[in-house]
């Protein structure tokens, strides 16, 4: 039957490198038998642009990406809070292509919103001050004038100052807040999201205006590796 897949939140980064092994394995296998594969953020662990392609690691990700598009696979890319630095430049080498945050995707006729979770945790103010100023374009610009080894350093000092905020946090607090999914129900009129972000994986109903609607949470790759499945009978979470 034909069906598209959905990913998030996968991290590669030399350093765990079971995680990439899992990678390869999926793109070889499951990912060729589907028409569409969407990644919905985080692909990578950090992103610092894409002149960083020259790196052997990324370069080896960009390479298996655009080998699945050659075997007639459609690839989608949707930015995550790791790699919002993803350009054009990475997108042509997967011969991928960029997708809002969020996109309403026709899946065998559900209308179903993707997008990469992180907008709708509106209970972390601080996370989302943050989400607003690495997503505006200046701020943008002016890292990516930076030299590529200052870029990386701070990067990983940004990564670091995340972890320790997020030992300070909930769990409640982090998670995606039901309001916001139900506004996202409400405003696109569909009665599907599909996201990641918060690594938790589950479906949830949210009954918005009488209407019943499914949120899909993504499988991070943390040892527990994982896609959705969608075609015209609905959707499954399937375990690598």
């Amino acid at each position: 039957m034909s069906h598209s897949i959905f990913v998030s939140d996968l991290h590669l980064t030399p350093d765990r490198p079971r995680a990439s092994e899992l990678f390869f394995d999926f793109i070889g296998c499951a990912a060729p038998q589907a028409e569409a594969l969407y990644i919905l953020g985080d692909l990578f662990e950090y992103w610092v642009g894409d002149d960083d392609l020259g790196d052997a690691f990324n370069a080896s990700i960009a390479g298996a990406l655009r080998a699945l598009s050659g075997k007639g696979t459609a690839l989608y890319f949707l930015h995550g809070n790791r790699d919002v630095l993803i350009g054009q430049a990475f997108a042509a080498r997967c011969e991928a292509k960029l997708i809002a945050d969020p996109t309403i995707v026709d899946l065998y006729g559900t209308q179903s919103l993707v997008m990469h979770g992180d907008s709708l945790c509106t209970d972390d103010v601080e996370y989302q001050k943050f989400r607003v100023y690495s997503h505006d374009p200046a701020n943008q610009r002016r890292f990516l004038a930076l030299p590529l080894d200052a870029r990386r350093e701070q990067m990983l000092g940004m990564r670091a100052e995340s972890e320790k905020s997020k030992q300070e946090k909930s769990a409640e607090i982090m998670d995606v807040a039901p309001a916001a999914a139900e506004q996202a129900f409400r405003e696109s009129g569909c009665t599907r999201l599909i996201h990641g972000h918060t690594h938790r994986p589950a479906r949830h109903i949210h009954v918005v205006d009488g209407r019943a609607c499914e949120r899909w949470v993504l499988t991070d790759w943390y040892g527990r590796a994982g896609y959705l499945r969608c075609d015209a009978a609905g959707c499954t979470l399937v375990a690598l």
